[in-house]
């Protein structure tokens, strides 16, 4: 069983990599993560990059030898609706194609087993005592309490209304801590007293001002990237 995320060691949170493997190993080989340090991933490992599969084979590689937290991505979440119900209108419109030619199948899925205890063992959120962590965030004028107390699990892998300009601009966050999020693909990471979110559109390589993969390392909120390879 994996420690619980704790302060007391560097935490190097990873944003969306959606199925990019190359650029993944080469922000990793870049980080050097030492022992002892811990490393979260945002969610939206999978989906529109060609290599979904030998992604998700890597981070299960990668948690053997460090310290890895992996955070439910929408993308998760509408894969696992996929396997589970066959609800595949928005999945297959949003990159789930790619997924499948990843897993070498047209319409279904032989998933691996420890593929599907990886999706199905995904945090929705992670708590310590200064940082919030969610793929997509949190209601800007309601407590992290009342976040967690009124909104559903799965709803903090949606969530983009604090990335609105308007909250953006006024930075005025309602939340005891500070969130770090993805989700929502920006040019550059967004570092604010009370949110960093560090999306930068990895997979999205022929847009000139996005197609990069992000970490940041924390406390000292220190950003290392690397452009899409893949």
């Amino acid at each position: 069983m994996q420690p619980s995320l704790s302060e007391k060691r560097r935490i190097i949170a990873i944003g969306d990599m959606h199925g990019c493997l190359f650029t993944l190993n080469k922000l990793i080989d870049q980080i050097e993560p030492e022992a002892g340090e811990q490393l979260v991933f945002l969610g939206d490992m999978i989906d529109r990059g060609e290599r979904s599969k030998e992604v998700i084979d890597y981070l299960i590689r990668l948690s053997s030898k460090y310290s890895c937290h992996f955070l439910m991505g929408n993308h998760e979440l509408m894969f696992l609706d996929y396997l589970e119900n066959r609800n595949s209108e928005n999945w297959l419109g949003n990159g789930g194609q790619a997924t499948l030619k990843s897993y070498k199948s047209t319409d279904s899925l032989d998933l691996p087993e420890e593929h599907l205890l990886f999706m199905r063992n995904c945090h929705y959120v992670l708590e310590t005592e200064h940082y919030f962590f969610a793929h997509g965030g949190l209601d800007p004028e309601l407590s992290i309490k009342d976040n967690l107390r009124y909104y559903k699990p799965e709803e903090f892998c949606w969530q983009r209304v604090h990335m609105q300009s308007t909250f953006l601009e006024r930075n005025n966050y309602k939340w005891e801590k500070t969130l770090v999020c993805a989700h929502t693909a920006r040019p550059l990471p967004v570092m604010l007293e009370k949110l960093v979110s560090i999306d930068t559109g990895c997979v999205y390589k022929e847009n000139p001002l996005l197609g990069k993969l992000t970490a940041v390392v924390l406390p000292e909120r220190r950003i290392i990237q690397v452009e899409n390879c893949d």
